[in-house]
């Protein structure tokens, strides 16, 4: 999602908010998925899996957003652990909502 035409897509993705980003139920339901494995992989159920098979992804795609997922929590992980924090100038306008810290 690149360009002006994504550019409130984005930032709600950027903010965690599927519901305004406006995607089509294919992709929300794999970032939906994503989500699940970043928040707590283990409530993964067979029914999610086999809802983005009725869905239409296939299973090399399942596999490739469960990876990327995992990845992406054992960044934030590490990062959380030694502290690091972007530079400034990768986020101009501030830490996105969706990774804010409470």
């Amino acid at each position: 999602m690149q360009g002006k035409e994504f550019e409130g897509a984005a930032e709600a993705l950027r903010n965690g908010d599927l519901d305004a980003a406006g995607l089509p139920p294919q992709e929300r339901l794999l970032l939906e998925f994503a989500g699940t494995i970043a928040q707590a992989a283990y409530r993964v159920t067979d029914e999610q899996v086999d809802g983005l098979r009725e869905a239409g992804w296939t299973d090399e795609q399942i596999a490739e957003a469960a990876y990327v997922a995992s990845l992406f929590s054992l960044f934030v992980r590490l990062a959380d652990t030694f502290g690091i924090e972007p530079p400034a100038e990768y986020e101009p306008t501030g830490i996105p909502g969706a990774i804010r810290r409470g």
